[in-house]
């Protein structure tokens, strides 16, 4: 497998965002967290573990206040996540091989999540959803909604990992997009009433993985993570488009590893990339890390992306700086 530096020549003028780490304590600083998914409920952060069995199915939340004030120094204390008890009744008895949540959405209060699952030595999806508490007391999942989502490479540990909500639609994104393992890729769109399939729309071929995305903005574009941290799997082919046009970053010049995040458009016929630079960030000398969860953060003092990792290296929350059009 080649790596980027050796399909693109070096570009200088290419630059790296730094990654400022927001310490936390409590449960989610282990790193057994695994968190696999970030969103906003009003200037609420909901943390999303793949497993939330292993904290007595809780998910967690961090407020915008608390979160900005650590970023401008007004404490140094690392932040503790809130607990938000999960109540999934027999959800999970009716997903054969399950594997873990991988991506939230809200509406309101309405909670949509996908589902990872491995059955018969088949991987699946499946689309989830459930109705939160206002005070962040409960989140409710019906046990009786649930829509599979297929598969669309025999690739093992790959779903649909991220979710977009457009009007009375959900957009699932599956994780591989690369002419490699899939060539023809799309993302599922299910009506928010009742989870029925409505259609697919065409996704853009992109090498690595996709593995989380922040909400629509108002010109109905969204930035997704990726990212690729393992040599071997098969997710690109060739020289890959976005470097050899944009070039890579210092330390993505000697690296196998990338770590950026790309924006995209939306329309109810197909997902398209946005022509502008992806946002690379400033990679560890010794270690991948593997982002799973992306928001916007907006406030006047700090403008960029909220990130968090799973397991790998650790349980990592990061601040990535960004001026947004």
């Amino acid at each position: 497998m080649s790596f980027p530096q050796a399909n693109t020549p070096p570009r200088v003028d290419t630059i790296e965002q730094p990654v400022t780490v927001i310490p936390l304590k409590g449960p989610l600083s282990r790193r057994k967290a695994q968190l696999s998914g970030l969103v906003w409920y009003g200037d609420n952060l909901i943390l999303l573990p793949q497993y939330p069995n292993r904290f007595e199915n809780n998910l967690f939340y961090l407020t915008k206040e608390e979160i900005i004030s650590l970023l401008r120094g007004d404490t140094h204390e690392p932040l503790r996540p809130r607990p938000i008890p999960l109540v999934m009744d027999e959800l999970l008895t009716r997903i054969p091989g399950f594997q873990g949540f991988e991506a939230i959405a809200f509406d309101g209060e309405r909670a949509f999540l996908t589902v990872e699952a491995k059955a018969d030595d088949q991987m699946i999806g499946y689309l989830v959803a459930g109705d939160l508490e206002s005070d962040l007391s409960e989140l409710r999942l019906t046990p009786d909604l649930i829509s599979s989502i297929a598969p669309q490479t025999n690739l093992n540990n790959v779903s649909d990992e991220a979710i977009l909500l457009e009007g009375d639609q959900i957009v699932t994104i599956y994780e591989v997009n690369g002419s490699l393992a899939n060539l023809s890729p799309i993302a599922h769109v299910f009506s928010t009433d009742g989870l029925q399939l409505v259609s697919t729309i065409p996704f853009p071929l992109i090498d690595y993985r996709i593995t989380d995305t922040t909400n629509l903005d108002e010109a109905d574009r969204f930035w997704a993570i990726n990212s690729f941290t393992l040599p071997g799997y098969p997710l690109r082919l060739g020289m890959e488009a976005l470097a050899v046009k944009y070039g890579v970053g210092p330390t993505h010049q000697v690296s196998h590893v990338v770590e950026r995040l790309v924006q995209f458009q939306y329309s109810s016929t197909g997902i398209t990339l946005v022509d502008i630079p992806p946002v690379q960030l400033q990679l560890l000398d010794d270690t991948a890390r593997n982002w799973e969860g992306i928001v916007r953060l907006e406030s006047v003092e700090f403008s960029g992306f909220l990130l968090v990792t799973d397991r790998q290296p650790a349980t990592i929350l990061a601040f990535v700086p960004y001026a947004f059009e």
